[in-house]
């Protein structure tokens, strides 16, 4: 496993922030106590959550045509029918995963196929568990068409911790599935709008793991 490069300056921040905070506590404080051991604990459980939160996992992922991954790590916290008026306009069927700070927040495409559109919304920082953070929160869309023309809309969405949604699509590149296709710092949620009749493969509050696990498959 290995650490995503969007998290490198916020570590080392952190290494510095704890690193400055160590040494004014060793010498303000005389003698040495139980609060300077707390601190100090407290500095390397930050630190190291941090550096956790910014893991890049070494996964394999079995290709497959009709077969739709999750693109991220998380639990399934919507499944339903919904009409989709902004980029498709066309009825779809949602599939939702909330993302703790505890979860991998790298992101990956979960099918092939050619980015047909991309687009950013700067938006608001509510809790990503909430249906109206999908349109109302800072969000990046990407749709991705595979050579069947059969298309897939991805939404990452930022929550109420999340400070920088980082996507890598570009209209017109073609993708790998289990490509990354991005990160979001601190809390979050991505949504897949999938065609209707897709073969649903998840259940509500199921873990979901990107790469891994199938949301759905195309007919």
């Amino acid at each position: 496993m290995k650490i995503h490069k969007a998290g490198y300056r916020i570590i080392a921040l952190t290494a510095l922030i704890v690193f400055a905070l160590a040494v004014i506590v060793y010498y303000i404080s005389s003698p040495f106590n139980f609060i300077c051991y707390t601190l100090y604990t407290l500095g390397i459980i930050a630190l190291f959550f941090t550096v956790r939160f910014f893991r890049y996992p070494n996964r394999n992922i079995e290709t497959d045509k009709n077969a739709i991954y999750a693109p991220a790590d998380g639990k399934i916290v919507v499944i339903e029918e919904l009409l989709e008026n902004k980029y498709l306009n066309e009825n779809r069927i949602q599939i939702s995963i909330f993302m703790s700070p505890l979860n991998v927040h790298v992101n990956f495409y979960p099918i092939s196929g050619e980015i047909v559109l991309y687009d950013y919304y700067p938006g608001n920082k509510m809790a990503a568990w909430l249906p109206k953070s999908s349109e109302m929160n800072e969000h990046s869309s990407v749709v991705i068409e595979d050579e069947r023309k059969r298309k897939i809309l991805v939404k990452q969405i930022a929550g109420a911790m999340a400070r920088r949604i980082v996507c890598k699509a570009k209209k017109g590149e073609h993708v790998q599935q289990g490509d990354e296709l991005g990160i979001i710092k601190f809390g979050s949620r991505v949504d897949v709008l999938l065609p209707m009749n897709v073969r649903i493969n998840v259940d509500m509050k199921e873990k979901v793991k990107a790469k891994k696990t199938v949301l759905a498959y195309f007919e």
